[in-house]
């Protein structure tokens, strides 16, 4: 029988400084998620990373200063004890990403309210259990960073994402008022709006109506199907959309809208566009609702 080669050593894990950024990040199983948590704990940063089901991230935990966290969003005991771990581990909590949710497919008419509220309750809800439990430490330390996941979807809406989009509204006027109330205390907030990107969104992690009418199959009809024919061929890349949450992060100047995507550029300045010439066209009419000035001899 032939001698066998010893085994290399494997790779010690890379043990980030305490000094090194702490990221608490939802929704690592897949998708941006699991992309972003890869990518900070390649650069020497620290990572709570969380999922539903944590075997699917415990790969993630050899890769660098990982903390490995059971976590579904919808549970409020669960959202406490992770974001208690987090900071007996680490101490702190530098950058927060809600990254968790899922998408539903639907015509307004057509949409059954069970799912509509389950997707509210881990799009909006859970998004605000997440920033309710970390903001505490975050004004003690009068430091921090929140990262809510919108979409081009919070910005403008489409066929059959009617009730997806309303609960990435909410993120959005959420988010707006927050980083109002918490900017003043040296806490930055930032709303991430991609496109189409290659992660289980338009795959798994959609569901979609069972009753389908077929007055909205020339909309929400054929919106659902290009939602799935999609799924795979999205333009965007999730790393480079990693990276570049990170770089925004990082910066001295981070921007409250990050939009991702040439699709979503493009979406949102069409956005802006329709807006300004509604305002624009109607200004006088809006002018004209307010009680008149009272003349005073």
């Amino acid at each position: 029988m032939a001698n066998s080669m010893p085994s290399p050593p494997a790779s010690p894990p890379i043990t980030a400084p305490a000094t090194a950024p702490v990221w608490f990040i939802t929704g690592c199983s897949t998708g941006f998620g699991r992309e972003l948590a890869q990518q900070v704990l390649a650069r020497g940063h620290q990572a709570v990373v969380t999922a539903r089901d944590p075997a699917r991230v415990a790969d993630l935990a050899a890769t660098g200063n990982a903390l490995t966290l059971k976590l579904d969003v919808t549970d409020r005991k669960q959202v406490e004890t992770a974001i208690s771990a987090a900071e007996a581990r680490f101490g702190r909590i530098d950058v927060l990403v809600n990254n968790a949710g899922i998408g539903y497919l639907a015509a307004v008419e057509e949409a059954e309210e069970a799912e509509v509220r389950r997707m509210f309750e881990i799009n909006v809800f859970g998004l605000n259990r997440m920033i309710q439990a970390a903001l505490p430490g975050m004004r003690r330390r009068r430091s921090g960073f929140i990262v809510n996941f919108s979409s081009i979807g919070g910005l403008r809406s489409f066929p059959a994402l009617g009730h997806y989009s309303a609960t990435k509204f909410a993120v959005e006027g959420l988010s707006e008022a927050l980083w109002q109330e918490v900017e003043p205390l040296g806490i930055r907030v930032m709303l991430v709006e991609p496109s189409g990107f290659r992660t289980d969104w338009a795959g798994r992690s959609a569901k979609e109506s069972a009753r389908q009418i077929d007055d909205y199959a020339q909309t929400a009809g054929r919106s659902r199907q290009a939602v799935r024919a999609s799924s795979g061929h999205q333009p965007g890349d999730p790393e480079r959309a990693a990276r570049a949450i990170i770089t925004a992060v990082e910066s001295a100047t981070p921007p409250h809208h990050l939009l991702l995507g040439k699709d979503a550029y493009q979406g949102a300045m069409a956005k802006l566009e329709q807006l300004r010439v509604d305002f624009t066209t109607w200004e006088q009419v809006s002018r004209g609702a307010d009680f008149a000035l009272q003349k005073h001899a």
